[in-house]
């Protein structure tokens, strides 16, 4: 890795990117920290910075066309360079497949999906340069189809793809390329759809939390520290040669082969 190195973070204000932003900052000199809103990255700049690398802010929309085109060129008038995008921001909601509009849909593919493809399309040429590094963070949603669950299976299986196919890329211009498939990480997002799941349902919300893990067959939720500390390997000099992978992280949570 270069002298000074510099990673993005997409969705770094909560959850597996604000994890994500912190652990890297103990590999990296500067972490661009990029979110929807600037206040919410106020705790995670300041958690950076305490881990010991420079952190830069960005408040964009990442399902707005113009954004990828403000965070390089924002990263690269402030630093030169980039060593390493990761794109986390994006949450799908899950909702029926009978019962989700034409409008959710495009929402959740807007933001996961295509800020995630606009994004690196922008960075490639920097990341290029400096032989750089890109993970997209996919699901476990993606390798177990569910009705319930139609969007999150469809987008996080088609990151999947579409990494695959910028990692085909990225063998000839020297830019590694994985993507990531967590299983239920206990993060706010989550604290959240238990607490509107569980009324439904006629739980309590602690009833709730301990059947998902058993429903999916798992001893218990992942941890945003834990997804951190395999995408910082991933970006790792370590993982170099590690390129096309879609690598799983989900107590078992996927049973197929």
């Amino acid at each position: 890795m270069k002298q000074n190195p510099v990673a993005i973070v997409t969705g770094a204000s909560q959850g597996i990117g604000r994890s994500t932003a912190i652990r890297l900052a103990k590999d990296f000199s500067v972490v661009v920290l990029v979110a929807r809103s600037g206040d919410a990255l106020k705790d995670t700049a300041e958690a950076v910075r305490a881990a010991g690398a420079e952190p830069l802010t960005i408040a964009v929309d990442l399902s707005r066309v113009e954004s990828p085109e403000t965070v390089v060129k924002t990263t690269l008038d402030h630093h030169g360079h980039i060593d390493a995008l990761l794109n986390i921001a994006g949450a799908v909601p899950q909702i029926d497949l009978f019962e989700m509009t034409d409008d959710q849909w495009y929402a959740g593919m807007e933001l996961k999906f295509h800020g995630a493809r606009r994004l690196t399309i922008r960075a490639w040429e920097a990341l290029k340069a400096s032989n750089g590094s890109v993970v997209f963070m996919s699901g476990a949603a993606a390798l177990e189809p569910q009705a319930y669950r139609a969007a999150v299976s469809s987008i996080n299986a088609a990151i999947i793809a579409m990494a695959k196919a910028f990692a085909e890329r990225g063998i000839k211009d020297g830019v590694q390329v994985n993507s990531i498939v967590p299983g239920p990480v206990m993060t706010g997002r989550l604290q959240s759809l238990l607490e509107k799941w569980a009324p439904a349902h006629n739980m309590t919300v602690e009833e709730a939390a301990k059947k998902f893990p058993e429903e999916a067959g798992i001893n218990r939720y992942g941890k945003p520290e834990e997804i951190a500390a395999l995408m910082a390997f991933l970006v790792s000099p370590e993982a170099k040669w590690m390129t096309g992978a879609s690598v799983r992280m989900d107590g078992g949570e996927v049973k197929g082969i």
